[in-house]
């Protein structure tokens, strides 16, 4: 086969990654203030703790009807209708006068996040050749994470016109751009016929028939990842409470973890293309596992701001990971039915993780919660060191835009 020229990550900068950062800027301006909602319309901590829950219940509802309309529609339209749904979820918590329709902007929202986070992997996966493929979508994951990092900022210096609204006006803003920007993406080409099966004869039932041996191998793997993932978040500011330490000190450790998380993403997906997704996984899931487990071992804000920013850093050199083994062992025929599940095991693991967390802390000590917390990533390595092969030896996979361009000059770099 031809040799393909280096592909140019950049030509999808506006297109494929601005409205991710945006989407990941709305996140983060209102992923805050969701329970500080809750309680100004009258509910309580269980409450406000059960709306910021909605948002991972209606993405974990949602993943397989996201790709249904992912594959009926396409990527573009997906991302287009996903930041439509995302903005009404906004301008609903925004204005609600009453916990209920609070509740419904919040699970909205959810069902937002899951077809645009759907879409936005699917697009990536068809449109870049396979060799850059880790590469692309470490960035996609850094990216998000940027968005993330900037979104609390821009909220709150909002809500200092706007009170709480202002951070749902930011997010509003935000996703209404990211939509914008979204319906620029070009379109890909259908897909043909495989071994004689008709490009819409997958179902969701036949994929996870069909693929059912990877999910039961790395896709348990992926669970464990998300496991571990979803309750580090938590464990940082339970300890620093634990420990006596103020609120804006562990604002502070928090933020300079979240700084190291998004320094590495590139470099890691670099790596996963040259060497093979193992020697990203496997460490990337010891150093939170060890890291977790240490931070019950942490007396004062220095050394838990050094544990944090360890478990930062296995969480950065980690991004992406799990949308590009997604990717790679997705098929061409009956793909965002795949992905649908697989984002599916991913969401179950980040609703299970501080589920295990907040019972077992409940039955023995905060400390023995993060120690098996900590046990999920050290398990993870395990699952993804005899699962995922040294060196993938994925199939030559030329970009999709380059097809849907006609294979024109522009549609590689010529770096």
């Amino acid at each position: 086969m031809t040799a393909t020229p280096d592909f140019d990550l950049r030509r999808l900068a506006i297109p494929a990654y601005a409205p991710s950062l945006l989407f990941g800027l709305a996140e983060g301006a209102m992923l805050p203030v969701v329970p500080l909602s809750a309680r100004d319309l009258g509910g309580s901590v269980a409450t406000a703790a059960l709306m910021v829950t909605l948002l991972n219940i209606g993405s974990l509802v949602f993943n397989v009807p996201s790709s249904m309309i992912t594959d009926r529609y396409g990527e573009r339209h997906a991302i287009i209708g996903a930041a439509i749904v995302g903005v009404v979820a906004a301008a609903t918590c925004m204005v609600a006068n009453s916990l209920l329709i609070f509740a419904i902007g919040a699970f909205l929202m959810g069902v937002s996040g899951s077809v645009f986070m759907l879409a936005r992997q699917s697009y990536l996966t068809e449109a870049i050749p396979a060799r850059y493929r880790a590469r692309a979508l470490s960035t996609l994951g850094g990216v998000m994470r940027v968005g993330m990092f900037i979104g609390p900022f821009v909220g709150a210096a909002a809500m200092g016109f706007w009170h709480l609204r202002g951070a749902y006006a930011v997010c509003v803003i935000a996703l209404a751009l990211a939509g914008v920007l979204g319906a620029t993406l070009q379109d890909l080409p259908p897909h043909e016929a495989v071994d004689g099966t008709p490009a819409d004869a997958a179902t969701v039932r036949r994929v996870l028939v069909d693929y059912r041996k990877i999910f039961l191998t790395v896709g348990m793997g992926v669970l464990l990842v998300s496991m571990i993932r979803a309750t580090r978040q938590a464990v940082i500011p339970l300890w620093a409470e634990h420990l006596g330490i103020s609120a804006q000190t562990t604002s502070v450790i928090y933020g300079i973890a979240g700084g190291i998380d998004m320094l590495v993403f590139y470099p890691a997906g670099k790596v996963m293309d040259v060497f093979g997704r193992r020697w990203v996984t496997v460490p990337s899931m010891i150093v939170m596992g060890l890291s977790m487990m240490a931070i019950p071992l942490a007396h004062g804000p220095v050394l838990l701001c050094v544990v944090a920013c360890a478990l930062g850093f296995g969480n950065g050199i980690g991004s992406g990971m799990v949308m590009t083994l997604g990717a790679d062992y997705s098929p061409d025929v009956g793909r965002a039915q795949f992905l649908g599940i697989w984002r599916e095991l991913s969401d179950a693991g980040s609703t299970v993780g501080p589920a295990v967390l907040s019972w077992i802390t409940a039955a023995v000590a905060l400390s023995a919660g993060i120690v098996v917390s900590g046990v999920f990533g050290l398990l993870g390595a395990v699952v993804m060191w005899f699962s995922v092969p040294k060196r993938r030896k994925p199939a030559a996979q030329d970009s999709k835009l380059s097809a849907a361009e006609g294979n024109s000059p522009d549609a590689t770099s010529r770096a």
